[in-house]
């Protein structure tokens, strides 16, 4: 049974995007072999594809939360532009703290925008946000009249410029914590009470193996840029708060039916609303991060980056209809986006055919997940809990109401 659960777990639906970043860099690993070129798999490489792909991971995490609620933001990269432009044109005059204030509060005002746009006054959230994100550039040309800005005050490039070292012996501990848990999980997996193993479990080990494996062989993989740490941080908070938290599990339930979330008693508005005024916000702070980098932007700065964060998600498996969706893949998708990206430098390439690899890539890994989830054996598979949890809390309030009516 056990072994069984750990082999649905690994199967192309549920973790596809694991094997194909796999896939993907042991064919660049071999093309720049073949080539005579430096190792790809080297620390520079692939701290420069980590700090590269932390600003959209971070984006596509809080997409991967709009997206399980039944929605989507398109309006994340103009956010952003608007927000790290209004920081770099008002720091010098106002000083920091402000300026990074006025920046979040733009990311506030827009996601509390769409909220009510949306589930208030009903307007489709394609509609909404692909109107916000169009005004929102406008103000973005507006704010910059069409130039660029840069600031005298370099506050803003610690964001991005600061380096931080995990010590090796807290990598360690944080591994053999890890492993504990796996083993502690693993001996409960035979109680009738405990959920089977699944991807958690799995991402247990992995983590474990990772922070046992690389403080030892490659330490200098600890020493990465604050984005990095940012986008692991976030990552595993809001992966942990899905998992194991009432919200999670009743922002699931929401997304994949909302009436009967709502006759469980979860407050269906507040659950559709929050998500857009969190992705706002983030994408406000990567606003802020992408001012950092250069301490400069210029008015088309950030265009065409909604559209990476959502095929990250997407390339993670999260449905576009709402109640599927993990964060930790979102996360991989980005990074797969980013290394193809990253591949194409380094082998010389060129830019020329990088959108039509993107675009394929994209599209096999949805056929992946849509023939896998319609094949035979998962025809007749359990419902997850996530998927069930509204429905079996509204059959309890319905018989409760039965019951004492």
């Amino acid at each position: 049974m056990r072994l069984k659960s750990i082999a649905q777990s690994l199967r192309p639906q549920r973790a596809g995007v694991v094997y194909a970043l796999v896939i993907l860099v042991m064919a660049l690993v071999v093309a720049t072999s073949v080539r005579h070129q430096p190792g790809y798999l080297s620390v520079v490489n692939i701290s420069n594809i980590l700090g590269q792909a932390a600003p959209d991971a971070i984006l596509a995490v809080f997409m991967t939360v709009v997206l399980i609620s039944g929605n989507f933001d398109l309006s994340v990269a103009s956010v952003a532009a608007l927000s790290g432009a209004l920081a770099l044109k008002t720091i010098d005059a106002i000083g920091t703290a402000p300026a990074v204030g006025i920046a979040l509060g733009v990311g506030i005002a827009v996601g509390l925008a769409n909220a009510v746009l949306v589930q208030k006054v009903g307007i489709n959230a394609f509609i909404v946000t692909l109107g916000s994100m169009t005004a929102i550039r406008g103000l973005v040309l507006i704010a910059l009249n069409g130039e660029s800005v840069t600031a005298q005050s370099q506050s803003l490039t610690t964001l991005d410029n600061t380096i931080l070292k995990v010590p090796v012996a807290v990598a360690l501990v944080i591994g053999l914590g890890l492993a504990a848990a796996a083993v502690v999980r693993f001996r409960k997996a035979s109680s009738s009470e405990s959920p089977p193993l699944d991807g958690y479990f799995v991402a247990l080990v992995a983590g474990a193996l990772i922070c046992l494996i690389v403080p030892i062989a490659v330490p200098a993989m600890l020493r990465q840029s604050l984005p990095v740490w940012l986008m692991i941080w976030i990552g595993v908070a809001v992966s942990v708060g899905l998992r194991f938290l009432v919200v999670g599990r009743n922002l699931y339930a929401v997304g994949s039916n909302a009436e009967a979330a709502r006759l469980s008693g979860i407050s269906v508005s507040w659950y559709k609303m929050a998500p857009f005024v969190m992705s706002a916000v983030a994408a406000a702070g990567v606003g802020l991060v992408y001012a950092g980098r250069f301490n400069s932007l210029d008015p088309n700065a950030l265009t065409g980056e909604e559209l990476t964060v959502i095929a990250a998600a997407i390339l993670g498996g999260t449905s576009l209809f709402g109640g599927s969706g993990f964060v930790g893949k979102s996360v991989l998708g980005t990074v797969i986006l980013f290394t193809l990206s990253n591949g194409f430098n380094v082998l010389n390439l060129g830019s020329n055919y990088q959108y039509v690899v993107q675009g394929a890539v994209l599209i096999a890994a949805s056929a992946v997940y849509m023939v896998a989830a319609k094949s035979p054996s998962r025809k007749g598979a359990a419902p997850s809990p996530s998927s069930t949890v509204a429905v079996d809390q509204a059959v309890e309030q319905r018989e409760s109401v039965d019951v004492h009516g």
